[in-house]
Parts: structure tokens; C-alpha cells; sequence
């Protein structure tokens, strides 16, 4: 639900920029200034920006160390919590082969991915627009483009990873507890 709400959010932000982007006139100037490919500049501040991959990097990375310590307990017969890592689809019950698992978090790294793209590029599309209007004041867009979006790739980074992060080590602690691993 929340991924949901997100996503339809984003939509919408980028529905905005792109009007403001449109509706937004040019500044008058009398003297010519070279022609800039917009999609090129844009394209490239988001490839380049590494607050794009941040969060993708953490949520595969926190997925994978918390799906890899599970396995030893899965080996054991505990069962998976966590619905989307089921044969059913439902909470507690036998896991999905490690391979699978690893193909859904990989899925889910991409979604981050797909997210962290639509911020950036709205983010980017949102700078020019108030550069190009406001000239005078390039740096101080500059400076908040860069803070939305160190922001934004926290915030997603943290709840993407944080609680696979904190299940990796209760998986490890399961299994020195139970002696399955030393």
C-alpha cells in the first residue's frame, strides 16, 4: 500500500515539473545563448548522481545478507515470515528456493531503482526550470536539489534496508543459540 502511494505520488510530482517545465516562459535575453539539450543534461545528472543508486545498492545488499542468514535456519525446517518469500504467498510457511529469493530481491532492488530514477529526474527537470528563471539565484537551487535529493535516497535507503539489516543479525544469533553454527 505504501508502495502504492509512492509511486502515485511520484506520478504526480512528475506531472507537475512537466507542466512547470511547459508553462514555464524562457528569460528574455539579448544575447544568444547556446542551445543546451535539456534530456541530455538531465540524463546525465541522474546517471551521474550517485544518490540514483543509494538505495537500490541497500536494499539488495540488506536483502540478500538477510535472506542468506536465513538459510541456515530454513535448513533447520523454521519457516519464512515474510509472505513474499513463501511457496504460498503466506506468512509462515515453507520458503522459496534460494534462487527464487534471490531473483525477488533483485526485483525489489529494481523498484528502488525505478523510484530513486522518477525523484532524480523530476528533481532535476524542477532545478533547471527555477535555474533557467531565476539565474541569479543558480547556486541556492544547486544546493537544495542536492539536499531533496540526499534526502529523499535517505529516507528510501533507511526504510529499504533497515529491517533486513536488523533480521540478518537476529538470523545469526537464532542460529548460535540453536548451535547450528559456531
Amino acid at each position: 500500500m505504501r508502495a502504492l502511494r509512492q509511486r502515485t505520488s511520484n506520478a504526480a510530482l512528475c506531472g507537475l515539473l512537466l507542466s512547470l517545465l511547459v508553462l514555464t516562459p524562457a528569460p528574455a535575453s539579448a544575447q544568444d545563448r547556446a542551445p543546451s539539450n535539456v534530456v541530455l543534461d538531465v540524463a546525465k545528472g541522474v546517471v551521474f548522481d550517485p544518490t540514483t543508486y543509494a538505495p537500490a545498492t541497500l536494499s539488495y545488499t540488506s536483502q540478500r545478507m538477510d535472506w542468506k542468514t536465513s538459510q541456515t535456519l530454513f535448513q533447520q525446517g523454521w519457516l519464512e515470515h515474510n509472505y513474499r518469500f513463501t511457496v504460498s504467498g503466506k506468512p509462515d510457511d515453507a520458503p522459496i528456493s534460494f534462487e527464487a529469493g534471490n531473483r525477488q530481491i533483485t526485483r525489489m532492488a529494481l523498484l528502488h531503482l525505478q523510484e530513486s530514477i522518477v525523484n532524480n529526474v523530476s528533481a532535476q527537470i524542477f532545478e533547471r526550470v527555477l535555474v533557467d528563471k531565476y539565474p541569479e539565484h543558480r547556486k541556492l537551487f544547486k544546493t537544495l536539489g542536492w539536499a531533496e535529493r540526499i534526502g529523499f535516497a535517505s529516507y528510501v535507503s533507511y526504510l529499504a534496508s533497515v529491517n533486513h539489516f536488523k533480521q540478518s543479525q537476529r538470523n545469526m544469533e537464532m542460529a548460535r543459540e540453536h548451535g547450528y553454527v559456531r
